[in-house]
């Protein structure tokens, strides 16, 4: 078989059902995977959360993880913050021709072994092949389906004046650790990246109580951006407490080097919890039993004031309006 992708491969014939077998069927194989045209699932009553992603990070391997890995726990975090059980994935790659598979082996082998941990079935997929240079290397989109506790409501709009900011960990480490892995501006750092499926992690929260009010994934702009969109949709302010908000030492360092926010740095392994601060300590003592929430933290509150901004006390006590971020902060970060 071809050491590389070709536009064989997506053309539906016997290199094609070679590439499917070799890469997607090895990996991927369940009772749920079929060759048909569609995966049928058997579907319990209740309500359900359903989400889809698309995953074009570069490069696509870094330290902590590739695209593969990324995609997987995208798509499980999006549905995790909605309190639902994530139970099935579609993924769909498009494929640069002369892309190694090896690398191609090698992102199945860490969607499969990603998807195990999530305890998420991958029950259907589609491959394309792009001539060369329409596309960068590789592409997937994932679809996710799941089961919302019944116990479980959050939105955006349901912070409250009163309420906890919570963090799962130290934050920006994600975005960090794609910049040095470009390699433009010839910084060496110890960063790996915070990529991880969090399931296990909001349902031990929910363990404890079912009083929370959102949840949410700080991907794409991270912690900052998040909390900006919930103070608008809940029409509240937010006011943060800098010298308790987690950041990695080795990020603080280029951040400091570059003049960035680590705010701003995407997460891939981070939840931005709102709950009530009576609930605030035992939310925080569940998370840091659970592997990848080890250094949750409560950085601020919910108040009444300033509708609609983030306001930080620094370290020296002042405090500071957060700015808004505009504009493309980290091209290519997921």
């Amino acid at each position: 078989m071809d050491n590389v992708v070709t536009l064989a491969h997506g053309a539906g014939g016997k290199q094609t059902s070679e590439l499917i077998d070799r890469v997607f069927k090895a990996h991927f194989a369940n009772p749920d995977l079929t060759a048909d045209d569609a995966a049928v699932l058997e579907v319990e009553k209740g309500r359900i959360a359903f989400t889809t992603d698309g995953f074009i990070v570069s490069p696509f391997e870094f330290n902590g993880g590739n695209i593969g890995k990324l995609s997987i726990c995208g798509t499980v975090n999006d549905l995790s913050c909605m309190g639902a059980k994530p139970e099935y994935l579609t993924c769909s790659f498009v494929i640069e021709e002369g892309f190694p598979m090896d690398k191609l082996e090698e992102i199945a082998a860490a969607m499969e072994k990603t998807a195990k941990e999530a305890g998420v079935v991958i029950a259907a997929g589609d491959t394309k092949v792009a001539g060369k240079g329409q596309v960068d290397k590789i592409f997937i989109t994932t679809t996710g389906i799941g089961r919302i506790m019944d116990c479980a409501h959050t939105s955006g709009a349901f912070a409250k004046p009163g309420d906890a900011v919570i963090v799962t960990g130290d934050v920006g480490r994600h975005g960090c650790t794609i910049l040095v892995a470009r390699d433009e501006y010839g910084i060496d750092a110890d960063v790996s990246s915070d990529c991880a499926p969090l399931w296990a992690n909001v349902k031990a929260m929910y363990d404890v109580t079912d009083d929370i009010h959102v949840i949410r994934d700080a991907t794409r702009g991270g912690v900052g951006t998040v909390l900006y969109e919930i103070a608008g949709q809940s029409n509240v302010g937010i006011r943060l407490d800098q010298e308790k908000i987690p950041v990695d030492d080795a990020v603080r360092g280029v951040c400091g080097m570059l003049g960035l926010e680590p705010l701003y740095l995407a997460c891939e392994g981070r939840l931005v919890i709102f709950a009530p601060k009576e609930k605030a300590e035992d939310i925080v003592a569940a998370l840091r039993k659970c592997k990848n929430s080890e250094n949750a933290a409560v950085i601020g509150e919910v108040t009444s004031e300033n509708a609609g901004r983030v306001v930080m006390t620094t370290a020296i006590g002042a405090q500071t309006l957060l700015p808004q971020p505009t504009g493309e902060l980290l091209p290519r970060i997921c």
